[in-house]
């Protein structure tokens, strides 16, 4: 591998500036270690990566997000983080000064490649708390910001502010897409994990085009897709990964630059020998389920595994009866998606990133 000094020359690009201060790496070593000292934890986290990053190493220590297993440390060399950098700078356009808000945590990728591509790109990045809505209190217009769905959907009143928005960590679910429509800001659903690096795809969900139908993940540059024979995604991405990446999502290939997500493979229920994507069913529900609500399966004598719906609410006859209802006069749901079982559980078991932990939430209900 090339030696960081190598590869990364200046290890700060001229224009950077961090909460509105032009800092050279003398400066910004400073403020990270006032950060580490001083600083509120979300700062600590910031001042931590910095140190990391301008160090001598040539990899950074990253956490996955554990959303589908236990969460582990992975070792990103940092050549491929400056390659994403670019990557993401020439797709989405967004050249030297541009403004950022990073509003997402620097313990995880996300927010650790906000920083990067500031200090890579030559932008102008200002810090807030990682909050659900980060933006509440924020009085500036931004080029370019970062989020997760949930924080999307509690940040809408003051979209504007923001020029080009691109929302990573889950799915956008149907009612939020819908909301977002009209909004002048430029939103992406993007697609990736700490293995590639942040996003190698992403979609407009905002555009004429995406309120007449779904639009396709579209890859960065340098990246191809494939499928392998359970027709799950395998990624090449020479310039962020070492070695191909065979994914346990199941994609519509419509081009080796473009696909369509369908779920995870491992999320596959065979119930009566009919294969259920949970995905696909949480999507045709969301129209009628309000609140946060996931689909997942338990072991039956006759079926192999049934179909149950858990639902993040206090428990209420009325309401279960209401929903029972919706279900079974559902056209868009087969027969073989409808829910057998519904939950009622007041909070669900999170991951460290705030999504939903499936196994946990089922194992606390049903232990």
């Amino acid at each position: 591998m090339t030696e960081f000094n190598d590869y990364f020359t200046p290890r700060l690009h001229e224009d950077f500036q961090f909460n509105k201060n032009q800092l050279n790496e003398a400066g910004l070593i400073q403020l990270a270690n006032l950060y580490i000292n001083e600083g509120e934890p979300y700062e600590e986290q910031i001042g931590e990566f910095i140190l990391d990053w301008l160090d001598e190493r040539d990899f950074v220590e990253v956490k996955t997000s554990g959303s589908t297993g236990t969460p582990k440390i992975i070792k990103i060399s940092k050549e491929f983080m400056v390659n994403s950098a670019k990557a993401t700078g020439k797709f989405f356009k967004l050249p030297e000064q541009t403004t950022a808000l990073l509003c997402l945590p620097a313990s995880y990728i996300a927010g650790k490649m906000m920083l990067v591509r500031a200090m890579v790109l030559g932008w102008h990045i200002d810090s807030v708390q990682p909050k659900s809505n980060p933006i509440d209190q924020v009085f500036k217009r931004y080029d370019f910001c970062a989020m997760t769905p949930f924080q999307l959907d509690n940040s809408l009143a003051r979209l504007h502010l923001i020029k080009k928005l691109i929302v990573g960590g889950g799915a956008v679910s149907v009612p939020l897409k819908r909301l977002v429509q009209g909004i002048p800001t430029k939103i992406y659903e993007t697609y990736g994990m700490t293995e590639t690096v942040t996003h190698i795809a992403a979609r407009r969900i905002n555009s004429k085009k995406s309120r007449k139908k779904q639009l396709p993940f579209k890859v960065l540059n340098n990246v191809t897709v494939a499928q392998d024979d359970r027709n799950c995604l395998v990624i090449k991405a020479p310039m962020v990964a070492d070695e191909t990446i065979v994914t346990n999502d199941v994609v519509e290939l419509v081009t080796y630059k473009k696909f369509f997500w369908k779920g995870r493979i491992d999320h596959v229920i065979n119930s009566g020998g009919v294969k259920i994507h949970p995905e696909e069913v949480e999507k045709k529900l969301q129209n009628i389920i309000l609140q946060r609500f996931f689909v997942t399966s338990l072991p039956d004598d006759a079926l192999g595994e049934k179909l149950i719906l858990f639902v993040e609410a206090a428990f209420s006859e009325e309401v279960l009866q209401h929903l029972k209802e919706e279900i079974q006069h559902s056209k868009k749901l087969d027969k073989f998606e409808k829910p057998k079982k519904i939950y009622f559980v007041e909070k669900f078991e999170e991951t460290h990133t705030g999504k939903i932990n499936r196994l946990n939430t089922l194992k606390a209900r049903l232990d």
